[in-house]
């Protein structure tokens, strides 16, 4: 009886082997598309790049049968999502940026608006000082954004004496000199403020960039050393009398009220903005009572004030720069 044929066993699988080797391969998974991996990369780095590169990814995917449809998906949408965030933040920030220079090219770039209302008969006095609790207790003149015009030091920060109620100071100017009151007792911290540019002899040598002769509305406006109207010490600090003898959010502080012939105040941008600039009242004009009036000219200078305003605007304008430069060439205290 013949031994049937022997047949060697098959050798165990090779669990262990990568595919497409041993005895029985498995078919190798189809690679990752190149390009999926770059959309998503790029939706964060450059997002008009990722989806160039996700449409791309999408189209090679659909022919070569290659993974990555997720990924590129994901790119897509990222990339859409951050394009369209971007374009929405520069259209806001342009809109932004054209409405403040609207805003500057109405004001001159003082706060003072060109055109004022007017405010009933008999309801257009600044109100009476009634003295707050707070008043100069804890004066602050936190710094601006943009830096001082002209090399000073901010005042120091605290308190400020009401005491003595005036302090008097001298200004020269290529016109003709006069004398300021300021009223230490109604804005202490203004004052304060004021004093101490006076003492940095930081009004030297500065011209007045504005004067005005609009419906309602005549003013000398000095104080900033480039004479462009945005100067400034490179501080801010809050609003005083009047504005403080209303309630925060009050609707008269949108209404006009009488600064009188010879009031000295502060020109702002805004609330509590108030920095180096200031203006001379040289005929009854209309604001509202949010620039704070801290002093008067003595009266032996109007005719100074008067010689300035009669020479008028350069160009005929109503509101603009002084026909004939007028520069403030000192002011010191008495």
């Amino acid at each position: 009886m013949s031994q049937p044929p022997y047949y060697p066993p098959p050798p165990p699988p090779n669990y262990g082997a990568p595919y497409g080797t041993g005895p029985y391969p498995y078919p190798a998974p189809p690679p990752t598309n190149g390009m999926a991996i770059a959309s998503l990369i790029c939706a964060f780095l450059f997002a008009p790049l990722g989806i160039v590169f996700g449409h791309i990814s999408l189209s090679q995917i659909k022919k070569s049968g290659e993974e990555g449809r997720g990924l590129a998906i994901a790119g897509l949408v990222i990339s859409y999502l951050v394009t369209v965030l971007s374009i929405v933040v520069v259209v806001a920030s342009i809109a932004f940026f054209a409405w403040m220079a609207r805003e500057l090219e109405r004001t001159g770039g003082a706060g003072i608006p060109r055109q004022t209302t007017t405010a009933a008969p008999g309801n257009d006095q600044l109100p009476p000082f009634n003295p707050p609790a707070t008043l100069g207790a804890n004066c602050q003149y936190p710094a601006t954004a943009t830096p001082a015009d002209k090399p000073v030091k901010p005042p120091a920060t605290g308190k400020a004496p009401t005491t003595p109620a005036t302090i008097d100071a001298t200004v020269v100017t290529n016109s003709g000199p006069f004398v300021l009151h300021l009223d230490n007792a109604k804005a202490p911290c203004t004052v304060k403020s004021f004093d101490s540019l006076v003492q940095q002899n930081y009004f030297d040598n500065t011209p007045c960039h504005r004067l005005t002769d609009a419906p309602s509305l005549y003013v000398l406006q000095c104080g900033d050393p480039t004479g462009r109207g945005s100067g400034g010490p490179g501080y801010r600090f809050v609003n005083e009398y009047p504005t403080n003898q209303y309630r925060p959010f009050d609707p008269a502080l949108k209404q006009a009220v009488r600064y009188p012939r010879g009031t000295l105040a502060m020109a702002n941008s805004g609330p509590d903005t108030n920095g180096s600039q200031f203006f001379i009242v040289y005929r009854d004009s209309m604001l509202p009572p949010t620039y704070t009036a801290f002093g008067t000219i003595d009266k032996t200078g109007y005719a100074v004030i008067d010689d300035i305003a009669a020479i008028g605007i350069a160009d005929g304008a109503d509101d603009g720069k002084p026909a004939k430069p007028v520069i403030i060439k000192s002011i010191r205290l008495n």
